[in-house]
């Protein structure tokens, strides 16, 4: 059975905030193995002001953004309850590549499988889709930790 995950549930388990929220659901996710992220890539995105004002293009880096915030919804996810008050911190991002443009009105869907975890480090293999098509993908590594760590 598919789990959806709405914005509001989102926002409870993350605390990333607009401008820089860049997951609105998670339409699909099994705890412990992969989540299935979606970004409505609108006009009104405050990033398409500078990039590019003749083009409007989605940063690549916000494309890896959303990656990471995918995967720590799927480690929040999966901790459950004892999650709750705890940050998970992207860690480094290997393999990267940028294939096509993501443009105003795309659907980017970021799909992240769990490829390892070590005690509080966790490793994904990250792929973004716009109508079936891989824009970009990337190897990232987080951390989830206490807000109180430093």
């Amino acid at each position: 059975m598919t789990k959806i995950i709405d914005i509001e549930k989102i926002i409870k388990m993350m605390p990333h905030r607009y401008p820089f929220l860049l997951i609105d659901r998670l339409i699909d996710i099994k705890n412990d193995e992969y989540a299935i992220g979606l970004k409505n890539v609108t006009i009104n995105e405050p990033f398409f002001l500078g990039h590019f004002p003749g083009k409007k293009v989605m940063p690549g880096v916000l494309i890896v953004e959303s990656m990471a915030q995918t995967s720590g919804a799927l480690v929040v996810s999966s901790y459950g309850d004892k999650a709750m008050g705890k940050l998970v911190y992207f860690m480094s991002i290997d393999k990267a590549r940028f294939r096509k443009l993501v443009t105003p009105g795309d659907q980017l869907y970021i799909e992240v499988k769990k490829k390892q975890a070590r005690k509080l480090v966790w490793k994904f293999d990250c792929i973004a889709r716009v109508d079936h098509k891989i824009v970009a993908e990337a190897t990232i590594t987080a951390m989830i930790v206490d807000d109180n760590d430093k």
